[in-house]
């Protein structure tokens, strides 16, 4: 049970002759006359509580109801579960941090709502259930702006331009461009008696030909101009298309979906590289058979191994989020990926270099019970430092991983298959390899720091009795 449910806002004041309490100050008697001393009345302090969306994980932007488990009336002790919500990754059950009575379900089973929005409103007593009630209207009718009705805008009339000014009488200083008074001698037009529209009167080409009578030639530089953006337009208004296919179906992407697509997304932004390995997995096989009675799995082998060469290599585990550093992490956080209905998750198997081979295997058949239940707390699925991705049990025998944000690298192993190889004497034989792919942040870990620890895993999974150990 996690205690998410928080009051984010004051109290609402009221009082019973304004229309909202101010507190009152600590002022003498002798500054107020006796008739405004008589009229003052005490502010009441309404005990009506708005329950929020909590965030339940860091990366978590909305949550859905999936179900109530109080209804409108109910009487709630703190400490109480009052809703359950559909995170990006689990669905968990919300208490109370108050006592009171659920007075108003804002959002209902099934709907959706921000983190911090008001889902629901908790009164004190009986009698602010009605108040509360009309503030779950107003609150879930001011979700949005009411819609406004779209009016054209005024039609502004262009003001049709000045005719030119007459050229007044008498003697004037004419200034015109030496282009108006090559056209002017040609047309023997009085430059004199010429108006200018220029700046400062100033008499240009065009007034010249105005006076002559001859029109202007247009310029073809400004239809080109015009027509480029009328060309472009389309290109930005008109998004892209793809055609219907018949009988297909649109499905909405459910949160964890929508969080898996953010986080792929956002991992474009890392500059990555890779690197294979292949790994002989005879021993590893032969310890797999001993201890699979006991309850041991290859991923939790697979794990350990990597959390034993992890520690020696640091900076494989290191973490870089703001591209001006990186962080050496003081744990060793495994986080695997594991297949759920409807999505994927990665619950993390915390210190697992120093949790020893069968408590390791035990605390990972809990996880994954947990994860397919959705019932992960958010440091079970969010604090890992190296990501484990095995499609071995499904035959594949190579892939590549994406890189999660905020993590270093991503081992991606595939089934160990019987390989020919050769010795350093040239004699064949035939032995089980699996082939491992680690996507890396280039930012921090360069070839040669995961070239040494592919080399160090490899001696670990090819003698694997120290992971007993």
């Amino acid at each position: 049970m996690a205690s998410l449910l928080q009051s984010q806002s004051p109290a609402l004041s009221f009082s019973s002759s304004v229309s909202s309490a101010q507190p009152l100050r600590r002022l003498s008697s002798a500054s107020f006359p006796t008739r405004m001393r008589r009229r003052s009345l005490p502010a009441i302090q309404s005990k009506i509580r708005e329950i929020f969306m909590p965030a339940l994980s860091s990366t978590m932007t909305e949550g859905k109801i999936v179900s109530w488990v109080k209804s409108e009336g109910d009487v709630l002790s703190k400490g109480e579960a009052v809703v359950v919500v559909e995170s990006d990754k689990a669905d968990m059950d919300v208490e109370t941090f108050y006592d009171g009575i659920l007075a108003a379900i804002v959002v209902n089973d099934g709907e959706t709502a921000p983190v911090g929005a008001p889902i629901g409103l908790l009164a004190e007593t009986e009698d602010e259930i009605a108040e509360a009630k009309a503030k779950a209207q107003s609150v879930g009718s001011g979700s949005s702006p009411p819609p406004t009705t779209d009016s054209p805008p005024p039609k502004v009339e262009a003001a049709a331009p000045p005719p030119p000014a007459a050229a007044p009488e008498g003697p004037r200083r004419i200034v015109a461009t030496p282009y108006a008074k090559k056209i002017a001698k040609q047309h023997k037009i009085d430059i004199n008696k010429v108006a200018g529209t220029g700046p400062f009167g100033r008499i240009t080409a065009e007034d010249v030909e105005k006076a002559a009578g001859i029109t202007p030639k247009k310029s073809s530089v400004a239809p080109l101009e015009a027509a480029a953006p009328a060309a472009s337009s389309p290109a930005k208004t008109s998004p892209a298309s793809y055609p219907e296919i018949p009988g297909s179906t649109v499905v909405p992407f459910t949160a964890m979906q929508s969080a898996v697509s953010k986080n792929m997304v956002d991992s474009l932004s890392v500059p990555t590289f890779r690197v294979g390995y292949p790994i002989s997995t005879d021993a590893l096989d032969a310890l797999y058979a001993k201890v699979k009675a006991k309850g041991v799995t290859m991923t939790a082998l697979l794990a350990k191994a990597a959390a034993m060469a992890l520690a020696q290599h640091p900076v494989v585990n290191a973490t870089c989020k703001d591209g001006k550093s990186f962080t050496y992490n003081s744990s060793i956080n495994i986080a695997v990926a594991v297949s759920i209905n409807g999505g994927l998750i990665t619950p993390v198997l915390e210190d697992a270099d120093k949790l020893d081979l069968y408590l390791l295997s035990q605390k990972w058949k809990e996880l994954v019970d947990k994860a397919r239940a959705k019932k992960l707390q958010p440091h079970e699925y969010t604090t890992g430092t190296f990501t484990l991705s095995n499609l071995g049990m499904f035959g594949v025998d190579r892939f590549d991983a994406i890189l999660p944000p905020g993590q270093g690298a991503i081992m991606a192993v595939g089934a160990s298959k019987p390989t020919v190889v050769t010795d350093a004497d040239g004699f064949f034989s035939v032995k089980n390899r699996m082939l491992v792919n680690v996507t890396a942040d280039h930012r921090i870990i360069y070839g040669a720091d995961l070239a040494a620890f592919l080399q160090t895993f490899s001696k670990i999974v090819e003698n694997p009795d120290s992971l007993t150990m």
